[in-house]
């Protein structure tokens, strides 16, 4: 008996163990929304990420990659987050009426998004 209980004692501390070191995917919220405009006159894109997190600096957006027509134009690391669920960056990203910007924003624990934008025409 005392065999079976040494066993489940220790059977149990394993998984404990398992659960403590390796937290982040379960606890981790991938990026919920991405939001993306573009003001066509000043070339800046604006990319607002909602990625929910308590502690900015061990669990955040470690990425954002931008693309214009399917080719790469800017991929961005970073070490923490700015806020805890919605928060906004910016880039300076030349393209022309007609262009698809691709953004991905890439959790550092677990998962990703993706959205796209074209690019419209000015507004008399």
């Amino acid at each position: 008996m005392k065999k079976v209980i040494a066993t489940l004692l220790v059977l149990c501390c394993c998984l404990a163990a398992d659960g403590l070191f390796k937290p982040g995917a379960a606890l981790a919220d991938s990026p919920e929304a991405l939001a993306l405009s573009y003001d066509l006159q000043t070339q800046i894109l604006t990319v607002t990420i909602t990625h929910k997190s308590t502690f900015t600096g061990l669990h955040y957006i470690k990425q954002v990659s931008i693309g214009r027509n399917g080719e790469p134009v800017e991929k961005k690391e970073y070490s923490s987050q700015t806020g805890k669920a919605t928060f906004v960056y910016t880039y300076k990203v030349p393209a022309a009426a007609g262009d698809v910007l691709e953004v991905t924003a890439v959790c550092n624990i677990s998962g990703k998004k993706t959205a796209t934008l074209p690019v419209g025409a000015e507004k008399p």
